[in-house]
Order: structure tokens, then C-alpha cells, then sequence
């Protein structure tokens, strides 16, 4: 049931992968790249620790939490910080009443996402 439900997870980070590599490009859509970047690199997170039996929650700063676990062991690339800047992110596009974090670049961005979506679907998929 977790591995199906892992899949699942995946193929719908996958999903919003592709919207993620379709906002970075000048003049760079921070509504959606932050939007689908954080929920991309949460649904990534959801799969890899449903892989390993983790349990997963709908609050934010667990998944966060769920992260830095998998780094520590499974060793999968440190995204727990980076989730929380793009939370900021999101709110800061979507609300405007928090500031957007600095130094936060587009194609760095899209890039960082990417990478660990493909970390995940090679733990889960075997693939690269």
C-alpha cells in the first residue's frame, strides 16, 4: 500500500516538476514557481518517506521535519531548509505581506527541485 502510494506522490511532483521548469525562464513566474516548487518538493518528500514507512503529515514544517530525516538516513539531499524558504516564497507571491526571501534565484531554484525529484525517483523507480 505505502510503495503505491509512493508512486502516486512522485508522479504528481513529477506533475508539478514540469510546471516548476516551465515558470523559471525570464521574466520568471514566482506565483507559480514557488507555488508548484513548494508543493512539488513536498509531494517528493511524501513519496520518499512513504517508501521508507515514514509517517507523513499535512502540516508544513513536519514535512520539514521529515526532510532532514531522510538526509540523515537515507541520505537524500538536505531539502529541510529549502522548504521552508520556498513557503516564504509562496506566501511572499501569493499574499505580498511577507517580505521574498534573498537570494533566492530562479533557475537555481528550479534546478535544486529538479534534483531532488530525481534523487526520489531514483530511490523509488531504480531509474535516473
Amino acid at each position: 500500500m505505502n510503495e503505491e502510494e509512493a508512486k502516486a506522490s512522485l508522479e504528481l511532483a513529477k506533475r508539478q516538476l514540469e510546471k516548476v521548469q516551465a515558470s523559471w525562464d525570464d521574466p520568471t513566474d514566482w506565483s507559480d514557481l514557488s507555488l508548484y516548487g513548494f508543493y512539488c518538493l513536498e509531494n517528493a518528500v511524501k513519496a520518499a518517506a512513504l517508501h521508507f514507512n515514514i509517517a507523513v503529515s499535512r502540516k508544513h514544517f513536519r514535512k520539514a521535519q521529515i526532510a532532514d530525516q531522510l538526509t540523515q538516513d537515507f541520505d537524500l539531499p538536505d531539502v529541510s531548509e529549502f522548504l521552508k524558504t520556498l513557503n516564504s516564497a509562496r506566501k511572499a507571491a501569493s499574499y505580498g505581506d511577507i517580505d521574498f526571501p534573498e537570494g533566492l534565484g530562479a533557475e537555481d531554484t528550479a534546478s535544486e527541485i529538479e534534483a531532488y525529484v530525481l534523487a526520489v525517483s531514483k530511490l523509488i523507480e531504480g531509474v535516473e
